[in-house]
């Protein structure tokens, strides 16, 4: 299990100085020339993520609901916030910076969630690259404790959490994880092979 530790911030972030986790186990369909990598911060009050992805062949049909976002191409976010609990947010966007986000244990109960103010919560901030292109979003505590009140950003707490990057209708579809699922077939929704995240 990899783990990742999740820096304090004050203000805004300076994505210069927070340190990147690699996505790169190429999963289910082979290596690809495709890469990506995620950086994690917190605040008073959110958690800020920034994704990156470099590939040559971009897909970005989908302007919102009720899109599969990862026909396209794809960066994911994951995470249980809870300690022992094994129910998780899985924060999905395309470089259109349309959204699908789910709630749940698992691909079984997983409920996609309809947000009216998804937009003012998560600040969703696309952007192309050179080679590729990118996602910037927040997370606020307060949207996280809406379905887990006893959520808290401490010091040293951990939470188990996975980044991906997929694009099942793109030029090459391809599956790329931080921690490798355990599964013969495609399948992101595992959260017992996530990686750890420590608030720092």
């Amino acid at each position: 299990m990899r783990e990742y530790a999740i820096a304090r911030i004050e203000g805004a972030p300076d994505w210069e100085k927070i340190p990147a986790l690699g996505i790169d186990n190429h999963l289910w369909l082979g290596e690809s020339d495709i890469r990506a990598e995620a950086q994690i911060c917190y605040g008073e009050d959110a958690l800020f993520v920034r994704l990156r992805a470099w590939e040559r062949h971009i897909r970005a049909e989908h302007t919102g609901r009720p899109h599969q976002i990862a026909d396209d191409s794809c960066l994911e976010f994951f995470f249980c916030p809870a300690p022992g609990d094994t129910r998780y947010f899985n924060v999905e966007m395309n470089p259109n910076g349309a959204l699908y986000l789910g709630f749940g244990s698992g691909r079984a109960d997983l409920v996609r969630l309809l947000v009216a103010d998804e937009q003012e919560l998560f600040r969703p901030k696309p952007f192309r690259m050179d080679g590729g292109w990118g996602i910037e979003y927040r997370v606020p505590f307060e949207f996280i404790r809406r379905f887990l009140p006893e959520f808290r950003a401490e010091v040293g707490r951990a939470i188990r959490a996975n980044c991906y990057k997929c694009g099942d209708k793109t030029a090459r579809p391809h599956y790329i994880a931080w921690n490798p699922p355990a599964s013969a077939t495609p399948d992101f929704h595992r959260p017992e092979d996530f990686g750890r995240m420590v608030f720092a």
